[in-house]
């Protein structure tokens, strides 16, 4: 089982080049960045976890400019998104960022996706609640015919294109995997319909979680083989490390504070009995 980390990039944390060489240099797997495009004044959207937004939701740097800078400092880190808000993403340039960068990288790049929970941003974005997965399997599967088809065309409710040339392609092929976010069944048949891997958040009860997506991927006639599994926010502990990975979990992210260089090394420092 592979361990990285999941980090929220800011202009007052490590420097994100100085964390993707630390992790590379300790035997860590992947670096994968989270992202909010901004987040409205309004506050209409109440924090999942309750009480007030995190201070860094409010100052991630753009996930595709920030990672080409993790790319460009390391030869083997794999890095990614944890997660893309895909709803808030034109079809077109995102099926760039994703392939230039994943080129770029020599290959490197993880997709991991999700809906999103902020009202208030998506509506930013033209993108209302109830239809944000539907908008964002359109993107997806759009994105998909661009990366794969030298003319790729696209025709649904929310993204509606006739054909168009779009490259470079993907290094990966047929593309970089794509990982989703949640844990209801409905994020598993999303999963198995149109997605590579499946991207909890822990805590998660992964031996129920692996039979509910394997219920799933029977009844679809997809190959489990085909789903890699992502814990996102693993406990920093080693009996739940060690269940997950018992339960057929292929990576786990840790949690990266957006916090100064002394306190993020020293954080790297003490998950390394970890990687075992």
């Amino acid at each position: 089982m592979d361990i990285g980390v999941f980090f929220f990039p800011t202009h007052y944390s490590i420097e994100l080049t100085e964390l993707a060489t630390e992790l590379e240099q300790r035997g860590y797997e992947s670096l994968l960045t989270c992202e909010h495009t901004h987040i409205p004044v309004s506050r209409k959207t109440p924090f999942p976890s309750g009480g007030e937004v995190p201070k860094q939701y409010y100052h991630t740097y753009d996930q595709f400019v920030g990672l080409s800078f993790a790319a460009a400092v390391t030869k083997t880190l794999k890095i990614g998104t944890s997660i893309c808000l895909v709803p808030q993403h034109d079809p077109f340039n995102l099926a760039k960022a994703v392939a230039s960068l994943d080129r770029l990288s020599g290959g490197r790049f993880i997709l991991g996706i999700g809906g999103g929970w902020n009202v208030d941003e998506m509506e930013n974005h033209g993108v209302t609640y109830k239809n944000r997965f539907k908008v964002m399997r359109e993107t997806i599967l759009a994105a998909k015919q661009l990366w794969t088809q030298e003319k790729g065309e696209f025709h649904g409710e929310f993204v509606d294109f006739d054909p168009a040339f779009s490259s470079p392609k993907p290094l990966q092929t047929p593309h970089p995997p794509i990982l989703l976010g949640g844990e209801t069944d409905h994020t598993l048949r999303r999963i198995v319909e149109y997605c590579d891997g499946w991207f909890p958040r822990g805590p998660v009860d992964m031996v129920d979680g692996m039979a509910r997506l394997r219920r799933i991927a029977d009844e679809a006639g997809r190959d489990m083989a085909t789903l890699s599994t992502t814990v996102f926010n693993a406990e920093p502990d080693a009996a739940a490390l060690e269940g997950y990975r018992a339960a057929g979990v292929n990576r786990v992210l840790l949690n990266m504070p957006s916090e100064d260089r002394d306190t993020c090394l020293k954080t790297l420092d003490s998950y390394m009995p970890l990687l075992g």
